[in-house]
């Protein structure tokens, strides 16, 4: 493997959600380790799973891997370092300013940008200071989906820039002394990316026409931001044992169509391809074999007992009676979440609801996923360019107005933290499902990490918009009730019948009712377990969901729903499919 044979000291892998970014990380870090190289493997993946992956808890600190020698691990938890972070900007003013002072920092600090700011300081540590990993001859890094990645990794500019044209004493952020301090090693992890001779990106894909897109978008991006040392790996490229199964066939076409249009800015790049696998990658053996280009088929496991799930149809049924309201589908990214948001909508569209199908998620492709755009049917996207812009015009025109020529200056220069584009795409979230009143409204959410975060952060971004604007609009007072009335918005989960997606779907689930919000149901996507399958590989994928589902059904989901793999990726097409293809 050529990404193997003489590599810098930093891996970063990165790539649309759910194509393999961490069981590549993973296996290139054991890969290493066994060549008798120091490693660290690190994930800045709020949705890490590592820990799974490993089978052992993977804590803050680097810590070795049981059965690797030389390979140690550790997780960057971005709620942790969020409270670490707040708690050095605040301590030093306990019992120096009043306590109405302090209260009000605990206020400002309790937002996202806070926990976006103190995971990248755990990074730039990694990165950009060489005393924390001196002792490692590489780093590797397991990032998270493409639309973070890339916010991320160009941070060390935006900071950077945002910290040399601040006059003022606060952000955002807080106190700037913390920020500035910082300075030199944000840019010496901008340094350390740019340079080839210390740092790769490995573009992780998978063989299939939007994750290529997403991963060609990337390499454009990273480009923009000085960043050209990558190589591409494709992952899950599958070859039929023979044409006597029509869905290894489709599957394997569907594959190779994807890979002979693969987007240019991909094809000049270094490239490997690691074949399908037949069983999870799961433990140090099965790391040990991604790289190996051998497939070995696993054992097959007891099929599931009593009948399948419903499929998606009994759930359109409920939502057509229903007429009006919210429609959200949540989950790890590449679960399916944007097809599954499309394949409702436009089935409620064609039986004659107004419908507005859009996203909060920056690497989704809803207009893709619905196809031609059936009557009744609106798609739109949360554009966080042009939401930053309506709302930096609304802060000047409102709050500006009434300050001297200093007074706006300084606002404008708050209007220039990264923190604002949270706001505005926040706003326009709310103001969107303030539109489900009249109409079906089906929001397409971003990865599960970003999706809390997101709600969790209502009353925060409650008490920034106060600050700037001097007053709350009503669509955002009322999000978090109606995200919390049952008959209002109907939420649900979207996962693969596979161990990370299933027990992170689970984690999302926690974290949905501790916020008051409970799930409709869950929907088990893109699943071999409906369908009659002859190749070795697919027949033992097909035996290993069983497990998952019955996980589901019985300890995780009060109603599932199965939604079987199929060939051709428009939801038009898929709704005009859906009875007949879910009626097992």
């Amino acid at each position: 493997m050529k990404l193997l044979e003489n590599p810098p000291a930093n891996l970063f892998f990165t790539g649309k959600g759910g194509v393999g970014k961490t069981s590549s990380s993973c296996a290139v870090a054991v890969a290493l380790a066994d060549k008798g190289k120091k490693v660290l493997l690190v994930s800045t993946d709020p949705a890490s799973n590592i820990d799974e992956i490993f089978g052992q808890e993977i804590g803050s600190e680097p810590g070795p891997i049981t059965g690797v020698s030389g390979l140690s691990a550790l997780n960057v938890d971005p709620v942790k370092a969020a409270e670490e972070y707040r708690e050095k900007v605040i301590g030093p003013y306990r019992g120096v300013l009043p306590d109405v002072a302090i209260a009000s920092m605990e206020e400002q600090l309790s937002g996202a940008c806070t926990v976006e700011i103190a995971a990248f300081d755990e990074f730039t540590k990694l990165l950009g200071d060489s005393q924390v990993t001196q002792t490692f001859d590489h780093v590797i890094f397991d990032t998270a989906p493409t639309g973070h990645t890339l916010r991320l990794l160009s941070l060390p500019t935006a900071w950077s820039g945002f910290i040399e044209n601040t006059a003022s004493g606060t952000t955002c952020l807080g106190p700037l002394e913390g920020m500035i301090e910082k300075k030199d090693i944000y840019a010496a992890s901008m340094n350390a990316l740019a340079d080839e001779t210390k740092t790769v990106l490995v573009l992780v894909s998978r063989p299939e026409t939007a994750a290529l897109n997403e991963a060609a978008r990337t390499s454009v991006e990273l480009g923009h931001i000085g960043v050209t040392n990558m190589s591409l790996l494709i992952n899950g490229v599958f070859t039929a044992a023979g044409e006597d199964d029509p869905i290894a066939t489709a599957l394997a076409r569907r594959g190779g169509d994807a890979l002979d249009a693969m987007p240019e800015a991909l094809s000049v790049l270094d490239r490997v391809d690691i074949p399908l696998r037949a069983k999870e990658v799961l433990g140090i053996d099965s790391l040990r074999e991604f790289l190996s280009g051998e497939v070995a088929p696993a054992a097959e496991a007891e099929t599931l007992a009593g009948p399948l799930p419903a499929g998606l149809e009994d759930v359109i049924d409920d939502l057509d009676r229903d007429g009006q309201g919210v429609i959200m589908t949540m989950g790890k990214g590449g679960v399916g979440k944007t097809t599954i948001a499309a394949r409702m909508a436009v089935d409620l569209a064609a039986r004659g609801h107004d419908v507005l199908l859009t996203t909060t998620d920056p690497a989704a492709h809803v207009a893709a996923a619905v196809g031609d755009l059936p009557e009744r049917l609106e798609v739109d996207q949360i554009d966080p360019v042009v939401e930053v812009e309506k709302y930096r015009d609304h802060v000047m025109e409102t709050t500006g107005a009434a300050l001297d020529d200093d007074g706006r200056a300084l606002l404008e220069e708050d209007l220039n933290s990264p923190c604002t584009e949270e706001i505005a795409v926040f706003q326009a979230f709310a103001r969107t499902v303030d539109q489900a009143r009249d109409r079906i409204v089906v929001l397409d959410t971003a990865p599960t990490g970003h999706t809390i975060l997101l709600l969790d952060a209502a009353e925060a971004y409650h008490r920034e918009v106060n600050r700037l604007v001097g007053d709350v609009p009503e669509a955002v007072s009322k999000l978090l009730p109606r995200l919390r009335d049952p008959d209002f918005t109907r939420v649900f989960i979207c996962a693969l019948a596979e161990a990370t997606p299933v027990h992170e779907a689970a984690d999302l689930q926690k974290d949905l009712r501790r916020a008051g919000i409970e799930p409709s149901a869950w929907i088990i996507n893109q699943s071999l377990a409906p369908l009659d399958v002859s190749d070795p590989v697919l027949k033992a994928r097909k035996a290993q969901e069983s497990k998952y589902i019955a996980e589901v059904m019985n300890e995780h989901a009060k109603r599932t729903v199965l939604v079987a793999w199929r060939d051709g990726e428009e939801a038009g097409e898929a709704a005009e499919q859906e009875r007949g293809s879910n009626a097992a």
